[in-house]
């Protein structure tokens, strides 16, 4: 297992940050449609398939629900074994996701983006961030950053009071 410390290299994203980069997805992406649905993996690409959907006026969406990132103290700290808790629906095996996005906040070490390419091999597989192990494995991506850094997105933080600096030393 992979373990990641939270105090190391350290990148946070804003909700305009995400917005605005997942509307530049959504510009790349409009240019490969039309599309005949789109899949969420949960739960970090929840919030980017929803901003996806109203871009590129898509309806029909599905989730494929898996879990790969430990926790302590309620914090993910690192990546596992990956579980699928839920398997896509809506992309039925005849077309094996053809004409499908697969979207994702971050790909990472790959794990999630392998597993979704196996199960959905004609699939187009797009992320707003990825990192270095993980990029081969997407299809389409806007931002990178390095492996050694840990990604706060929005909906995993809260804005909160920090002392000034001549205050701590």
């Amino acid at each position: 297992m992979e373990v990641v410390d939270p105090t190391a290299k350290a990148l946070s994203v804003t909700w305009q940050e995400v917005h605005r980069d997942t509307r530049e997805l959504a510009r790349r992406l409009m240019k490969l449609g039309p599309w005949h649905g789109m899949i969420a993996i949960t739960r970090g690409g929840l919030v980017p398939a929803a901003i996806l959907a109203r871009e590129l006026n898509i309806r029909l969406i599905d989730t494929l629900c898996v879990s790969s990132y430990t926790s302590t103290d309620g914090a993910e700290t690192g990546q596992g074994e990956l579980s699928v808790l839920k398997p896509v629906i809506a992309a039925s095996e005849d077309n094996e996701g053809e004409g499908w996005l697969v979207i994702d906040d971050l790909v990472d070490t790959g794990a999630t983006a392998k597993k979704a390419r196996e199960m959905l091999p004609k699939a187009h597989i797009a992320t707003i961030y990825a990192k270095p192990k993980g990029r081969p494995l997407a299809d389409t991506v806007i931002g990178e950053v390095p492996q050694d850094v840990w990604i706060y997105f929005p909906w995993d933080t809260e804005p909160q009071f920090i002392r000034p600096i001549s205050e701590i030393e």
